[in-house]
């Protein structure tokens, strides 16, 4: 079924592409169109005003969505609908194909391009308003345009290395039940055979991972030998080898998915953060100093629209880094220091072990992003007038779900390491759970809590 799914998608191009050029004249659209229109009422349904359907489309279905379906499905979202890979390899069939430079190979740029980004979303709200949607979403889409009519020939040079979520999506795809399988005795044994037109630059013969693959299926049937297949759900996470650990990508999965995009999404409710800029505001007003108060800011540095009485201070723009960087620190850093500790429980090398053991929390960090993201589709219904009364269950299983996964892949993978007892592995275990409870606190404060 799955090799038959793939030859489908490798012999008809046509409806893929037409799909795109869909996927990126409505992408477009609702990108430009609201940020040049007037904000809505505080009373507008969504039906009356397409700024408010923009943002649904962006925030409440598509980002949510693709991230669960990456967790589970792989990079199918980036090879067929993307509408960013589809411009920027446009771009590239038609640019100057210059050979890529080093710098863009820098295997940290998935990780701050993903802080960067989200660090500067907060500052500006780019979930509330279409003008900072067009800022981000808008100044990314262009660079992808830019990065690729100058480099690579017909390629996705800035999916592969320079996308602010290249990096998430390919933790997620990890753990994903998709991917194209490389018979390497039979891709020895067939005729040599025309390259494929890899986008995103992998090597097929050894390709191994789903990470950089985008399931585009170009290159299925190749030689007889690289076939769509399903597969268990992280079993390329459990059959990673040592060769295969990024230090960058586990950064970005502790500090920047569990770190920092957990504080992100809980500070504007977070009663620390209103106590904090209130002692820290009246300290300031006490010594007559007002230049962290002002209102003046332009919207495309920190929120600005008094229109909709939401101006961002300086001091807010100030304590938003320090909060978003103290949940990255605190979360982050415990975390590591629990998957060391872990690691010290099994045989062979620690640090080989903790980074094996760190790709475990995928789907703990995918099930906090999927939920992340969701509060506003669930804000946005429910302004509707739709009643969620299974909402609070539903978030508590998938978080159980998340956690529950990731417990379970860390106990296969420590099995793996020659001569660990049982008692060893629990431990193991034990000490990843407790590396795992701040940041599920922190959601059950979020969601149950504040």
């Amino acid at each position: 079924m799955w090799r038959s799914l793939g030859e489908a998608m490798r012999r008809n191009r046509m409806p893929i592409i037409a799909a795109q050029c869909a996927v990126v004249a409505v992408y477009l659209f609702l990108l430009t169109v609201p940020a040049f229109s007037p904000l809505p009422a505080r009373d507008a349904r969504l039906i009356e005003s397409l700024t408010l359907v923009a943002q649904f489309a962006f925030w409440g279905i598509w980002w949510p969505f693709v991230i669960i379906m990456t967790l589970f499905a792989g990079r199918l979202w980036c090879g067929v609908l993307c509408p960013e890979g589809a411009i920027t390899e446009l771009a590239s069939r038609h640019g100057l194909a210059i050979p890529i430079p080093r710098w863009i190979r820098w295997s940290a740029w998935p990780f701050v391009a993903f802080v960067a980004t989200t660090v500067y979303g907060q500052l500006i709200s780019v979930y509330e308003y279409p003008k900072a949607a067009l800022l981000i979403l808008g100044g990314s889409t262009v660079a992808a345009a830019g990065i690729g009519f100058v480099y690579g020939r017909g390629k996705r040079v800035w999916c592969r290395y320079l996308c602010p979520v290249s990096g998430v999506f390919g933790l997620l795809a990890r753990f994903s039940a998709l991917r194209f399988r490389v018979d390497r005795i039979q891709w020895g044994r067939a005729p040599r055979l025309r390259a494929v037109d890899c986008p995103t630059l992998v090597d097929i013969a050894r390709m191994r991972s789903a990470a950089q693959c985008h399931l585009c299926s170009r290159c299925s049937g190749h030689r007889g030998s690289v076939a769509l297949e399903r597969r268990p759900l992280g079993e390329e996470v459990r059959a990673l080898t040592e060769r295969e650990f990024s230090p960058w990508e586990t950064r970005l999965l502790i500090f920047g998915m569990i770190g920092l995009a957990t504080g992100a999404f809980q500070w504007s409710a977070s009663p620390w953060f209103v106590a904090a800029k209130q002692a820290i505001a009246t300290w300031l007003i006490e010594r007559d100093s007002f230049w962290l108060l002002g209102d003046d800011v332009p919207w495309w540095l920190l929120t600005n629209y008094p229109g909709a009485h939401d101006v961002f201070t300086p001091l807010d723009g100030l304590l938003i880094v320090c909060y978003l960087a103290a949940a990255a620190g605190l979360l982050g850093g415990w975390l590591a220091m629990c998957l060391r500790f872990a690691a010290s429980a099994l045989h062979g090398r620690r640090d080989a072990s903790a980074a094996h053991l760190a790709y475990t929390l995928v789907p703990f960090a995918g099930v906090g992003l999927f939920l992340g993201l969701s509060m506003l589709t669930a804000t946005m219904l429910k302004a509707e007038g739709l009643i969620l009364a299974w909402l609070p269950h539903a978030r508590a299983l998938l978080l159980a779900l998340g956690c529950g996964w990731s417990l379970w892949l860390a106990w296969r993978i420590s099995g793996l390491r020659v001569g660990t007892t049982a008692l060893r592995r629990a431990v193991c275990v034990a000490a990843l759970a407790v590396g795992m409870l701040p940041a599920l606190f922190a959601w059950v404060m979020l969601f149950y809590s504040w």
